[in-house]
């Protein structure tokens, strides 16, 4: 299930998830004094990173991680972990915890190991969850094109993260399995401009998750994902 909203701006978008994530993260902070927060990549969540990292919640508490990662190095352009330390892990939000996904120079099998332990212990369920989408409808490294995606979207899998190394892309990847991230407390589709409310129309129309991946959030039965779009 989903529920779309739709913002006349994107500074409106900005403002409004900032303030619902925030309220979130206080709540689960004070219910059981720690909260978990996965973001996307990508240019469209800058200016959500900026309004959130100004918030005035206990962020020593909160432990901030990625949906997915390319395997690079952290000052590449193509580093999610770098635009998350750049745009959100700063002001008040530079107190709080980042969960990396990238560590060493291989993604070994050793690596992938480890990293599903501590991810399990450290940040699962996710008390909310920031989606991305793009172009051909995948959503964290959950790509259509990928020889990993039966394993993605497999509801019984029991890893937590995953290699994948998409055919339309560049860079493995690592990232959450959709059976790990739709435990998260509270998802968010968040995502900006006129193509993509296109492919948002082509993934609300169809019902194959296979062809657009995101459609495995919108159209769960026992999930509510929210979307916020602006043009």
């Amino acid at each position: 299930m989903h529920k779309l909203t739709e913002f006349p701006a994107r500074n409106d978008l900005d403002i409004e998830l900032a303030t619902t994530v925030s309220d979130l993260l206080a709540k689960a902070i004070k219910e059981k004094g720690k909260a978990s927060l996965a973001v996307s990549g990508g240019s469209t969540p800058k200016g959500f990173f900026s309004v959130l990292s100004q918030s005035d919640i206990e962020w020593s508490k909160v432990t901030i991680t990625l949906a997915d990662e390319r395997w690079v190095p952290m000052d590449s352009d193509a580093s999610n972990t770098r635009l998350v330390h750049e745009n959100l892990l700063q002001d008040k939000a530079a107190k709080a915890k980042f969960f990396h996904l990238k560590q060493g120079d291989e993604l070994t099998d050793e690596t992938l190991i480890d990293l599903n332990v501590a991810a399990s212990k450290t940040l699962l369920p996710l008390d909310v969850l920031i989606l991305g989408m793009g172009e051909d409808g995948h959503t964290a490294s959950l790509f259509p094109c990928s020889d990993e995606i039966n394993a993605g979207l497999d509801e019984t899998n029991d890893a937590v993260l995953m290699k994948v190394q998409p055919k339309t892309a560049p860079n493995q990847r690592i990232s959450f399995t959709f059976a790990s991230l739709i435990t998260s407390k509270n998802i968010f589709l968040h995502s900006c401009g006129e193509g993509k409310k296109t492919v948002l129309t082509q993934a609300l129309n169809g019902d194959d998750p296979f062809e657009m991946p995101i459609r495995a959030f919108l159209q769960h039965p026992s999930l509510n994902t929210q979307i916020f779009w602006a043009p």
